[in-house]
């Protein structure tokens, strides 16, 4: 059974701080107060699992059993068709330990280098972000938002951009993600045509099924 937010407090499961900088810009304007883990000093658990929808429950139950309210995650990635869907899951590990985006882009350049993709044609891949929203009681329920587009060398990047941004290109547009400003990457969720990005997909889902109806900024 789809249940709805009915509290004045949700729970952000995470540490990053670009993601969480994101959910912020998406949700700011709600009839909600967002506080994170890091505030809570809550541990960041194992993300075991082999799938997005896996680690974002992993992350939002821990977060919400830890607490006692709503928690809400995000798992998102870098999805390369011609490195058969790599880096996804392992998004974050190709930037190693200390998270090091810079290696992480040219890792997945070397790859691509490797299998010969060089044409637009051959260098597709699309961004996931999977938001989870777990209670205390273990019930969770997930929104799924993804965005399709080409992937550039050398990195093009503006004051903004973290992760992958400076090599996507989302389809129909000609600058990357890590050119954009923040509305320019996320769009309007509430207006056409519609989200850019796949985290403001995944929210406007969130939103659309999780809060009272007729929520908006």
């Amino acid at each position: 059974m789809t249940r709805r937010i009915d509290g004045k407090r949700l729970l952000v499961a995470s540490h990053n701080k670009g993601k969480i900088g994101e959910l912020e810009f998406l949700l700011g304007g709600l009839p909600i107060e967002l506080v994170t883990a890091g505030e809570l000093g809550l541990p960041e658990p194992e993300e075991t699992g082999t799938t997005f929808v896996e680690n974002a429950r992993i992350k939002a139950l821990a977060a919400a059993t830890a607490a006692g309210e709503v928690a809400l995650s995000d798992d998102s990635g870098l999805c390369v068709e011609a490195l058969d869907g790599a880096p996804g899951v392992y998004t974050a590990d190709w930037a190693g330990p200390d998270r090091d985006w810079d290696r992480a882009m040219r890792l997945v350049e070397e790859e691509l280098q490797k299998v010969d993709a060089r044409a637009p044609e051959q260098r597709k891949a699309k961004f996931v972000s999977l938001l989870c929203l777990a209670w205390p009681d273990g019930h969770t329920q997930e929104y799924l938002g993804e965005r399709e587009g080409t992937l550039v060398w050398p990195p093009r990047r503006g004051p903004i951009a973290f992760g992958y941004d400076p090599v996507f290109v989302p389809d129909g547009e000609s600058r990357t993600f890590g050119e954009m400003t923040a509305e320019e990457k996320h769009g309007s969720i509430w207006h056409a045509p519609g989200p850019l990005s796949h985290r403001a997909r995944s929210v406007k889902e969130l939103v659309e099924g999780a809060f009272p109806p007729g929520t908006k900024p």
